[in-house]
């Protein structure tokens, strides 16, 4: 799959991703009321609301990008209909040839482990058949357990030629805390860095491997250095925009070859309308605000690339 991703990044000259992180605030009043109208004030009205949401941003988008990444929580608040309406934008999106990064951020060992690794990438055997249960492409994974909880994963990318970004440095304000911390002199998240990059030699495709890493936007000075610790890694680039990153802060996440790093950008422009910048849409043209904030961001990023 990472073949797949990189591909369609050289085709759209777009290294984004577009978060499907769905709050009930950021879903405009006419979207609301019309779920509401037909499923009530319900867990189902919400997912339904979460899904027509979607949808529009997708239908507007989708021939920009190369991929979307759906945060799991904010359809897991709704219950099972929320999980249902997870499962329809995952579908939606790959009937758009859109690569889904699944964030999961899953953590844990042995069978639990694997049971996560099956349900998100892989398949599950129901006596004489198998089934893929939500089907992303990529997901996302906590290392903090170590390895016994990362290779089960692995085992099922390998399967499936799927792929994996693990959390080595985060974009929140107090990653630090354990992230940072000093273990022979050196910082946490460079050590999980070289072991990701060890992982990931084992699983390479044509140009990157299978196994990438998560490092948030808001700490260039340390993606630069994890670049050069996990040079055939992909690196998922959270905290664009609405967490204050910018173009000329990431060039340091990409390789020479202009590839190796995609950005997410999930409220910036999800919820782009109800930005200044883009009022004018309105609530009705939400969709086309988003659109105009992916074409925003893209010439962002690309004309900091071109420009280093």
């Amino acid at each position: 799959m990472i073949n797949k991703l990189v591909e369609k990044i050289k085709k759209t000259k777009a290294p984004i991703v577009v978060g499907l992180d769905p709050m009930l605030s950021y879903i405009p009043q006419h979207i609301q009321e019309k779920a509401f109208k037909e499923y009530g004030e319900t867990l189902e009205g919400a997912a339904e609301a979460v899904w027509q949401f979607n949808k529009e941003i997708v239908d507007k988008t989708y021939d920009l990008i190369p991929a979307v990444k759906p945060q799991i929580a904010m359809y897991e608040q709704f219950g099972i209909p929320g999980l249902m309406a997870f499962q329809k934008t995952v579908d939606y999106c790959k009937s758009k040839d859109l690569v889904v990064i699944g964030d999961i951020k899953r953590g844990d060992i042995g069978s639990t482990s694997a049971a996560y690794a099956a349900g998100h990438i892989g398949r599950v055997k129901v006596g004489s058949k198998e089934y893929v249960p939500f089907g992303e492409d990529f997901v996302t994974v906590n290392p903090y357990l170590g390895s016994d909880g990362v290779k089960p994963f692995i085992d099922v990318c390998k399967a499936e030629k799927k792929g994996l970004f693990i959390l080595v440095k985060t974009s929140n304000p107090s990653s630090g805390e354990f992230q940072d911390r000093l273990i022979d002199g050196r910082p946490l998240y460079e050590l999980v860095g070289e072991k990701v990059a060890e992982w990931g030699a084992d699983c390479m495709g044509d140009e990157y491997s299978y196994i990438g890493a998560v490092v948030g936007a808001t700490y260039p000075e340390m993606g630069k250095i994890l670049r050069k610790i996990m040079p055939k890694s992909y690196i998922l680039v959270p905290g664009y925009g609405a967490q204050g990153g910018q173009g000329k802060d990431l060039v340091h996440f990409f390789n020479e070859d202009g590839l190796g790093a995609i950005v997410n950008s999930s409220r910036g422009i999800i919820a782009a309308y109800k930005q200044e910048s883009y009022a004018q849409y309105g609530e009705e043209n939400f969709g086309d605000a988003s659109r105009a904030a992916v074409e925003a961001m893209i010439a962002d990023i690309s004309g900091a690339l071109e420009a280093r």
